[in-house]
């Protein structure tokens, strides 16, 4: 679902159920889901209920989550780029 919305943001129910092999009642409730964990939203237009991918939680995620294995390496890369220098010099 997400990769979907993130491909094309803004679509219905119908539309995110087109070509999966999974009931328009299993796509709701994957949607429900995704809501409930803030990282799908929804704004109604006229009749129709479009769903937005939320990148704000995803993006949390990835900071909190990757970051922390990367500050070890970032650290170790400046202090081996400052050695270097300082053997130039």
């Amino acid at each position: 679902m997400l990769d979907r919305l993130h491909r094309k943001n803004g679509q219905t129910l119908s539309d995110l159920c087109e070509g999966l092999d999974m009931t328009r009642q299993a796509v709701a409730k994957h949607l429900s889901i995704l809501e409930e964990a803030n990282l799908v939203s929804w704004k109604r237009q006229g009749r129709k209920k479009l769903h937005f991918i939320n990148p704000v939680p995803i993006n949390e995620i990835a900071e909190r989550g990757i970051g922390k294995f990367e500050r070890p390496r970032l650290r170790a890369l400046s202090e081996l780029k400052k050695t270097l220098e300082t053997r130039r010099s």
